[in-house]
């Protein structure tokens, strides 16, 4: 996630802090132009396939209801994800902000290849921010005649300090992310959420694991996400990679695709069985679909931009959702999310502040859960005023006791940490937001993100015990405001009165990132 929240925050993790406010000063642009997409290609839901006929079956008498799965557990996420690609006979539309080259990365690319040779049609569209140390592996993925891939808003330099000088001269464009997570099978089935594709997500890393949640859905609610696909792969600023990494060599190709090919084949890195082929595939999504909770559902994408040197200063489509959302919420909203900032203005659109009877209640990250200073600085500055404004927050430990619930792996949750990566919250217990919307600045204003509303009581119910489950002290550290004004820090034997548990050092590097008004691009 080093990259998650766009360029400032990279560069100043870089120890880029003099460029950025050159970048803040001059607000330079310039750089690559837009691209012209020959024809209209549309996603269109598959006339037979095994996803829906599913869907048929499950959902054929419920009216405008919909299928869905939730993908709490990281190994779930990795094998649905699997499952998906065996069971795929058309098509699949794979949107996402990282797609990371390591063991769960290039195994998941490889399984799409052994779809595609077996002639599914596989379209990928990746965000550029996190492209660097990849983008050769998707080039040649690229050569296939079934796989078209696209970069989503690139820098003109494709590495090294040539790249980082790229965003610094286009920052206004390149300020503009991708940020949405989407995974369409044969326009049928499909998975949303916060989970980019690599180790530390699906809990195989061995030392972090973001703790995310993701939905699998069937039926009416996927024609969003492929409407949400649609929009950006057709939007002027996706460049087909080939444009982008046109020395890629034939040979070079080959060589990677047939790499790719064996480590499907083997399976090295992956710490569980992943089906492969269609017959297990099919096999454990059946099983699935036997579990889903039907209810209605709506997907809401923000529309990528067509110019990309707007001000950002209006809440996007995802953002005014949730607005609605608080506005209508009467007794509790729990949010959790990665990333926290609300000011004066957005609390006000919210209009959650002195509402008798409503409790908001946040989870986030600590200081020591965080994996970028510069985003947990951000939220600092705006913390008291969030506290006094009455939203009641906790900061995830780093040794979260919940890590064994999430993992079942005593090694990782005694070698690494736990960091909070999902972006959930839930109204009233009767509505359940899930998607890739972190409530803050830049999912409010400058990303284009994605958010799935789920009307059920019940999936509300069961989130919402969750978030309240990892609140208790044994798991975070609830955050107040002494008798001065001042924050404390609240734990289960002891009561804090600086951020816990992390050096001096970084407590410094937060503390001075925290006076720079620069939390609108973390």
């Amino acid at each position: 996630m080093l990259f998650c929240q766009g360029s400032v925050a990279a560069l100043l993790a870089l120890g880029g802090g003099f460029l950025v406010l050159v970048v803040l000063l001059t607000g330079c642009t310039g750089g690559l132009p837009p691209v012209t997409h020959p024809g209209g290609e549309k996603t269109v839901q598959s006339e037979d396939s095994f996803l829906l006929n599913q869907s048929l079956q499950r959902l054929g008498s419920t009216g405008d209801q919909s299928g869905f799965y939730m993908l709490d557990s990281g190994r779930e996420a990795f094998l649905y994800r699997a499952a998906l690609t065996e069971a795929a006979e058309h098509r699949i539309d794979a949107q996402y902000y990282i797609w990371n080259n390591d063991g769960s990365g290039r195994y998941l690319a490889g399984r799409l290849l052994l779809a595609a040779d077996r002639d599914v049609r596989i379209r990928l569209l990746l965000d550029d921010f996190n492209i660097e140390g990849i983008g050769e592996l998707f080039a040649a993925l690229d050569t296939h005649p079934n796989i078209d891939v696209r970069i989503f808003n690139p820098a003109t330099s494709r590495s090294g300090w040539g790249r980082w000088v790229s965003f610094l001269m286009d920052f206004k464009r390149i300020n503009r992310r991708m940020h949405n997570k989407t995974f369409v099978v044969d326009g049928s089935a499909g998975i949303v959420g916060g989970r980019n594709i690599g180790d530390e997500y699906f809990g195989f890393a061995e030392d972090r694991y973001f703790r995310d949640r993701d939905v699998l859905a069937l039926g009416a609610v996927v024609d969003g996400m492929a409407e949400n696909f649609q929009a950006y792969w057709n939007n002027r600023w996706a460049y087909p990679v080939s444009a982008l990494y046109p020395e890629v060599p034939a040979n070079g190709a080959a060589a990677i695709l047939d790499r790719l090919r064996r480590q499907a084949g083997t399976q090295d890195g992956i710490p569980v069985p992943a089906p492969t082929d269609s017959a297990q595939g099919r096999s454990e999504l059946a099983e699935l679909f036997h579990q889903l909770t039907l209810a209605r559902g709506e997907l809401v994408f923000d529309s990528p931009s067509e110019t990309m040197d707007g001000p950002g200063k209006t809440p996007k489509r995802s953002a005014k959702a949730l607005q609605r959302l608080a506005r209508a919420s009467t007794e509790e909203i729990l949010i959790e999310s990665a990333y926290l900032i609300l000011t004066g203005e957005q609390l006000a659109l919210l209009d959650v502040e002195g509402r008798q009877g409503l409790e908001v209640a946040a989870l986030t990250n600590s200081l020591a859960s965080n994996d970028l200073v510069t985003n947990h600085s951000g939220y600092a500055r705006w913390r008291p005023y969030m506290l006094r404004r009455g939203i009641r927050i906790h900061e995830l430990k780093p040794d979260a006791e919940a890590c064994q619930q999430w993992l079942q792996d005593d090694a990782v949750c005694s070698r690494g940490e736990v960091s909070l990566h999902s972006k959930s919250v839930v109204f009233d217990r009767s509505t359940l937001v899930v998607g890739s919307f972190n409530v803050n600045l830049r999912s409010i204003y400058l990303n284009g993100e994605t958010v799935l509303i789920i009307h059920s009581a019940e999936m509300a119910e069961r989130v919402a015990k969750d978030i309240r489950s990892v609140m208790q002290p044994r798991n975070s550290w609830e955050v107040s405001l002494d008798e001065s004004g001042e924050v404390q820090w609240r734990g289960e034997k002891h009561l804090y009165t600086s951020e816990p548990t992390i050096g001096w050092w970084t407590r410094a590097q937060s503390r001075f990132l925290s006076w720079l008004p620069i939390e609108k691009y973390l």
